[in-house]
């Protein structure tokens, strides 16, 4: 048994592995086991907090990683993490307009984003698995994904601020028409038994949390398409990239109550997310051809991607300061019969 817990998969023996599932399985169950047992709505000031926790084991767990596996994987650790924790505030405003379209009560928001977060794990696993695999057969796959990054980027840095058309989205436009839809809620059920109006036999239907549900993860694969390819033009390391992800997205829920409030507040960080998607996929390109193939310094990786999001945020609070909300869609706006969808 021992020698199989000293055994390597993917690169990093298998108690780090362990390890890190294990604690994330214990926050994921103390979480949702004791701390929201029962349904209701998380104030700011215990998000800051829970927030706050999250960030410290992923700083912890951060550490760890320096100590055991050396600095340059921590110091990847870290980068990765600061730009997936910077790239969730994006989703943040995203999520917060998939609950507003449906309305869902806040405290139904929290246990939904739970479950939106167990199949991030997955869904992110399969991405990251894939990728690797990719980079395994054929390293020159990293120059798409660098070069995606800058354009990604340059993109960003240059696009409007247009709004996530829910409505309109195919997948719930499809299950809206092939799937029997409650046009209420039924407390925090994803799938209750209704009575047809037509035969009167009672028969499964879906409930708007479901389709909240599905459209945030969708959601997510979207923002993945730019994540995952970040991580990995800082480092192929299989295991620094899925445990610096999934640390920051394990602590979105917790955050996500506090920032849904003063996202507004973060308008001009994504100026400062498009640079750090410029520089790290310029890095890769640096590296192999002005650098001769020598690594790009860990460290200055790290340096300017947290010097580049503290900007953002401080400019942004800075600019915002003392101003006004955005408009935000009323509790149900647009929100048309499901029948007629």
């Amino acid at each position: 048994m021992l020698d199989l817990f000293m055994a390597d998969w993917l690169g990093t023996p298998v108690w780090f592995w362990t390890a890190f599932l294990g604690i994330v399985i214990a926050l994921t169950a103390f979480d949702l086991g004791i701390l929201h047992k029962e349904d209701r709505e998380l104030g700011i000031g215990e998000s800051l907090k829970l927030s706050a926790f999250y960030i410290g084991v992923a700083l912890l767990f951060g550490v760890w990683v320096w100590f055991e596996r050396g600095d340059t994987a921590g110091m990847q650790y870290f980068t990765g993490f600061f730009i997936e924790k910077a790239l969730s505030i994006d989703n943040v405003f995203v999520i917060s307009l998939i609950f507003t379209y449906f309305a869902i009560p806040a405290k139904y928001q929290y246990r939904a984003l739970l479950w939106g977060i167990l199949a991030v794990i997955v869904l992110r696993g399969l991405m990251i698995a894939g990728g690797a695999a990719l980079l395994a057969e054929a390293y020159w796959v990293l120059y798409i994904f660098a070069a995606f990054l800058i354009f990604t980027g340059i993109k960003m840095f240059f696009a409007g601020d247009q709004p996530m058309d829910v409505g309109n989205n195919p997948v719930v436009r499809w299950i809206s028409r092939h799937m029997r839809v409650t046009p209420e809620l039924h407390g925090q059920k994803f799938l209750v038994t209704v009575r047809d109006e037509k035969t009167g036999r009672m028969v499964r239907a879906a409930t708007p949390l479901l389709l909240a549900l599905v459209v945030i993860n969708l959601a997510d694969l979207v923002f993945a398409v730019d994540s995952v390819p970040a991580i990995f033009a800082i480092t192929t390391d299989t295991f620094i990239v899925y445990t610096s992800n999934i640390f920051a997205i394990l602590g979105l829920r917790a955050l996500y109550f506090a920032l849904a409030a003063m996202v507004h507040r973060f308008h001009y960080l994504k100026y400062a997310l498009a640079a750090v998607l410029v520089f790290i996929g310029s890095k890769i390109f640096v590296a192999d051809f002005l650098l001769g193939g020598e690594k790009f310094p860990a460290w200055v990786s790290l340096g300017v991607t947290a010097a580049l999001i503290a900007a953002g945020v401080l400019y942004s609070l800075w600019k915002t300061r003392g101003g006004e909300e955005e408009d935000w869609p009323k509790e149900g706006e647009g929100l048309a019969p499901l029948k007629d969808r």
